[in-house]
């Protein structure tokens, strides 16, 4: 064992990165939110009021994720942010949408898809090319 490696009894550490908490205890073992709508590209927001000050069970990366919240930021950016997991952090929000400290705002779906006959064309036009 090389002297600056962790021992055993040091499992937790990594002599590069520092702590090393692993994902699942984060969330506390759960794999998905308690609701879903946690699209990539769904837009969350923290509520004006959103004080997790006091609240039993939340994480340090809860009240992080209000923080980054404050203005409208996607699911994706805010995992980036916190460079934790995607389906982490839709656990983490999960559990500040069930406190009603955050609200999520789902992209537009689309509204016109094109016609199969123009997408015919399209292509029949293409191949004449």
């Amino acid at each position: 064992m090389h002297a600056d490696s962790p021992g055993p009894q040091h499992e937790w550490l990594d002599a590069d990165a520092g702590p090393v908490v692993r994902p699942y205890t984060l969330t506390g073992g759960r794999v998905r939110p308690p609701v879903d709508g946690f699209d990539l590209l769904a837009f969350v927001l923290a509520t004006p009021d959103a004080d997790p000050a006091g609240t039993p069970g939340l994480q340090p990366e809860h009240r992080r994720l209000i923080e980054l919240a404050r203005r409208p930021k996607a699911v994706a950016d805010l995992a980036a942010d916190l460079d934790l997991a995607v389906g982490v952090v839709r656990v983490l929000l999960g559990d500040l949408l069930a406190h009603g400290f955050v609200a999520v705002h789902r992209p537009p779906a689309t509204a016109y898809l094109p016609d199969d006959n123009i997408l015919k064309a399209v292509v029949s036009g293409l191949r004449a090319l």
